[in-house]
């Protein structure tokens, strides 16, 4: 199994990238990295890092000469620079030298060239991104983050039966419990999109839990929850930002007295375990479902952990075949 990672996307650097290459081939044997970039510039980089034999052999560059930058139109950016990072690491899927796709670029730049280089899985209207949040209880997948911001209830219904499978395959679980994000647990609540799309999930062989709020998404009483990409998008910053928040509020207080810093002595393992399991590092990326190849979408301001574990979920992905889990759950739903 061969990984294409990005290695000029994100916020920090190729450093942090390529140390989460070295890091994933280290703890894993089972798979190669091709890292997609300028070669004189990778092979630079490479030759001042110790490697041993076994993961030298494992790692690999890709020339790339372009890179799309966060700021670029996605659709134009694609077309304009076809031998991006993105556009390459989607050829060599397609051309079957690669199995996967992992970049913290541009998410919107990803997903358009996924699409144009691989297309649609049979059945898929919109392909969409899911990602996994920390709940009190087991992980739970929402979907969509942001690729489509104007759906219809079809969409929805799709973006459960993709998330369900993928989410089915990758924790292991039986029939997961699907939740419709709204404004009220009633099934008469929320705008007209939800409304239909609730009609749909209802009348649909996914096992619906029904409505849930925005305070229910971390109780972790359903293992999917939908939604359109513009409030899974506001979701997923409002998360990121509030996490960041409460971190620097707990720091400030704790700095403010002594005693406070004694206290932290005191329970210093278990702030560490809080920080951990609200760090989007440790979910690694964003699985783009619904194309015919795998891609993941990772934080812009990603580390070494973070690449490390997206690479990971990658070969999760295709090592227990998600994509032909949502071929055969679609076409079970229009039997």
């Amino acid at each position: 199994m061969r990984i294409a990672l990005d290695a000029m996307g994100g916020d920090c650097g190729p450093e942090l990238i390529i140390e989460g290459a070295l890091s994933a081939l280290r703890g894993n044997k089972d798979f190669e990295i091709i890292l997609l970039g300028p070669s004189d510039f990778l092979s630079q980089q490479l030759a001042t890092l110790g490697m041993n034999d076994d993961v030298a052999r494992r790692l690999h560059i890709e020339h790339a000469p372009e890179t799309i930058t966060m700021h670029e139109t996605p659709v134009d950016a694609v077309r304009r620079k076809k031998n991006s990072t993105i556009m390459v690491g989607f050829e060599l899927v397609k051309a079957e030298r690669a199995d996967a796709v992992v970049s913290a670029g541009n998410s919107g730049a990803t997903m358009a060239s996924a699409i144009k280089k691989l297309g649609r899985l049979k059945g898929v209207s919109r392909p969409g991104i899911a990602s996994l949040f920390p709940t009190l209880k087991n992980p739970v997948m929402i979907m969509d983050l942001g690729a489509n911001v104007d759906c219809r209830p079809q969409h929805l219904l799709q973006f459960a039966i993709m998330a369900s499978s993928c989410i089915s395959k990758i924790l292991k679980l039986d029939r997961p419990r699907v939740g419709l994000l709204s404004i009220g647990e009633e099934a008469g609540k929320g705008n007209t999109l939800v409304k239909e799309a609730h009609e749909l999930l209802s009348a649909s062989k996914l096992n619906f839990f029904g409505n849930v709020e925005g305070r229910d998404v971390y109780q972790g009483n359903v293992d999917v929850i939908v939604c359109d990409g513009f409030v899974g998008n506001v979701s997923l910053k409002v998360s990121e930002g509030l996490a960041e928040a409460a971190m620097q509020m707990l720091r400030s207080e704790i700095e403010k007295s002594l005693r406070a810093k004694l206290g932290y002595l005191l329970i210093r393992h278990a702030f560490n375990n809080f920080r951990k399991r609200v760090d989007y590092a440790e979910y690694g990326g964003a699985p783009l479902l619904g194309i015919n190849g795998a891609g993941i979408v990772s934080h812009g301001k990603s580390n070494s952990v973070a690449i490390k574990n997206a690479i990971v979920i990658a070969a999760n992905m295709v090592r227990n075949k998600v994509n032909e889990s949502i071929i055969q759950a679609l076409e079970e739903q229009t039997v």
